[in-house]
């Protein structure tokens, strides 16, 4: 089901920045220096306050290898979402965005959602790498998960490949599954990012981390 709607567009300006991610199909690889003001001297008392990656395992990938600004890595993972106890997706073609100290965090295409899953719904934020986010409340069976996905309608020009896409927030379904394993949120209840066996933290989100 079509979920745009028209936005005010955020007039910005780029700078090139070259990003490797081992094994990655790369889509986004400029950034946006809109609403960037921090000083170069805080960006490096930000940097120092990262902490020390967690192991990695065979399989694995560390979300410290993750750049930012963030890139886009095409999955072909089977991701399975269930509310109310109805299955409202599946698909095994997705996008994943990849940033310095979060868990990926996966947009799905509107158009694999069940008829009448995804109704749009009050309220922006915005994002200074991808632009002005809007929600959708997300419907299966009996429940409601108000303001349980967002998207972006305008999206800066170098993540053009999530138009038509949504983020879901795991914590408000039943379950979101990622090739049969069940996802775990990330912390903090304000970003979006899924959490598998298959990556590594620690991840941004608990009190405590919001200069990492």
């Amino acid at each position: 089901m079509p979920i745009s709607r028209p936005l005010p567009l955020v007039t910005v300006t780029r700078r090139r920045v070259v990003v490797a991610v081992a094994g990655a199909s790369a889509v986004g690889v400029e950034a946006s220096d809109a609403g960037l003001t921090t000083p170069p001297s805080a960006y490096a008392r930000l940097m120092s306050a990262r902490p020390i990656p967690e192991p990695i395992a065979p399989g694995q990938e560390s979300v410290w290898d993750y750049p930012r600004p963030p890139v886009i890595r095409t999955s072909d993972e089977e991701i399975i979402v269930i509310l109310g106890g109805v299955e409202i997706f599946e698909t095994r073609i997705s996008l994943r965005m990849l940033e310095t100290g979060h868990p990926p965090t996966y947009y799905l295409p509107c158009s694999t959602f069940i008829e009448g899953s995804l109704r749009p719904a009050r309220g922006t934020s915005f994002c200074e790498w991808k632009g002005r986010a809007a929600y959708v409340d997300v419907i299966g069976g009996s429940r409601v998960a108000a303001r349980g996905a967002w998207y972006y309608p305008h999206p800066h020009a170098r993540y053009a490949a999530i138009v038509d896409h949504v983020g879901i927030y795991a914590g408000a379904m039943d379950e979101c599954l990622v090739d049969g394993e069940r996802v775990v949120p990330q912390p903090g209840g304000y970003y979006g990012g899924w959490i598998t066996s298959t990556v590594t933290g620690p991840f941004k989100g608990e009190p405590g981390t919001e200069d990492w």
